[in-house]
């Protein structure tokens, strides 16, 4: 790829995700900016001081642009008036500045596999019913929804469990599946931050355009695994296991787009040492 694609703008540059999928577009060529507060970014991005509740600032950002991929979101928080704020206000908000001053520019949007209902009868897929269970995948489902009906170019990206680069999220794991009490044997999706920015080029080259699409590894991983592989163990447990699609999200439809994740598990990126 090279720069004649144009500008892309990324929102949440220096988060868990964008820290580690910029690096990764400039090397490959992508002109890249991204919308901060006052924060620094990785070496060939260009920063530019903006606020998803400034439209000032918005409407400099997106001038423009090719494409935004918008990653910025609240995720572990209490506040949840904090989280729909952010991610769905601050969705819209950029929605708008898109329309008014780039309505040509591909709109990628970060979203989650936590949204499917966690009595579903099977892996969560694309066209079931939603019914999210906290903010985080509520204000999600909600800006998903003002993104397919803004009339601009959109795909929408569902991730699951991000890990990978030492991103420390693996080792944070087990104090939140403590908390929730999840079963040991319970399967969860992962993706490798490597084949975010696999997905991530796909519908920058529009193969993603006009779908909501989910993108995983090719292996669900039982939490008691897991948590073993950063040291901690999970009480084992025979009882039924209640909810047996929870957190598994299907992949078919990414398959047939042409996605294959280049590491397909978590013991491979343990191998090759990329966690």
């Amino acid at each position: 790829m090279d720069r004649q694609f144009g500008k892309i703008l990324v929102t949440g540059a220096t988060g868990l995700v964008g820290s580690r999928l910029l690096p990764r577009l400039v090397e490959a060529g992508y002109d890249c900016f991204a919308l901060v507060r006052g924060k620094e970014v990785a070496a060939g991005v260009t920063a530019i001081d903006g606020d998803l509740f400034d439209p000032a600032t918005l409407d400099k950002a997106v001038k423009n642009t090719k494409a935004i991929i918008h990653l910025a979101a609240v995720f572990r928080s209490p506040d949840t008036d904090l989280i729909w704020k952010s991610n769905l206000e601050g969705t819209q908000n950029l929605i708008d500045a898109v329309k008014r001053n780039s309505p040509d520019a591909r709109f990628i949007f970060a979203s989650t596999s936590h949204v499917y209902d966690m009595n579903n009868p099977h892996p969560g897929r694309e066209d079931d019913v939603l019914n999210p269970q906290h903010a985080y995948p509520a204000s999600k489902v909600a800006a998903e929804k003002k993104l397919r009906e803004s009339g601009l170019n959109w795909s929408v990206l569902r991730f699951p469990f991000v890990y990978g680069d030492g991103d420390g999220h693996l080792e944070d794991l087990p104090k939140h599946v403590v908390a929730a009490k999840f079963h040991p044997a319970m399967r969860m999706s992962t993706i490798h931050h490597r084949d975010i920015y696999t997905a991530i080029m796909m519908a920058l080259q529009g193969i993603m355009d006009g779908r909501v699409v989910n993108i995983a590894d090719e292996a669900p991983t039982t939490l008691y695994e897991l948590l073993q592989l950063v040291g901690e163990t999970l009480a084992s447990s025979a009882e039924p296991l209640i909810n047996p699609w929870y957190l598994h999200a299907d992949v078919s439809q990414a398959r047939s787009l042409g996605f294959q994740a280049s590491v397909r598990t978590v013991y491979q990126a343990l191998q090759e040492n990329l966690l």
